[in-house]
């Protein structure tokens, strides 16, 4: 069995929670744009699923490809992670503003 280290065993568990909560968000605005078909709730649900995406697929690249393929990626993972957040925060915005 490889060793992993602890360093990879953080991310894991940091990811997977920030799947499931900013799932939960994504789905909960989700649901109140259903509810009150508000398009403010529209965007604040696509903002925060490209949030959680943007952080979920920085870790994907950052582990599963790097060992897969045994590169290092870590600034091109940081550079998606990072970007997907501020495009997300971005819409978030927006829809404190769209009527």
């Amino acid at each position: 069995m490889p060793h992993i280290p602890s360093s990879q065993i953080g991310i894991v568990v940091s990811k997977t929670l920030i799947l499931i909560i900013g799932g939960l968000i994504t789905y909960y605005s989700y649901q109140a744009y259903r509810r009150t078909n508000a398009p403010q709730h529209k965007w604040l649900t696509y903002g925060f699923g490209v949030v959680t995406l943007g952080a979920v697929l920085g870790g994907v690249l950052d582990i599963v490809v790097s060992n897969v393929y045994n590169v290092d990626l870590i600034y091109t993972s940081v550079f998606v992670s990072s970007g997907l957040t501020a495009i997300g925060l971005g819409i978030i915005l927006y829809s404190l503003y769209v009527r």
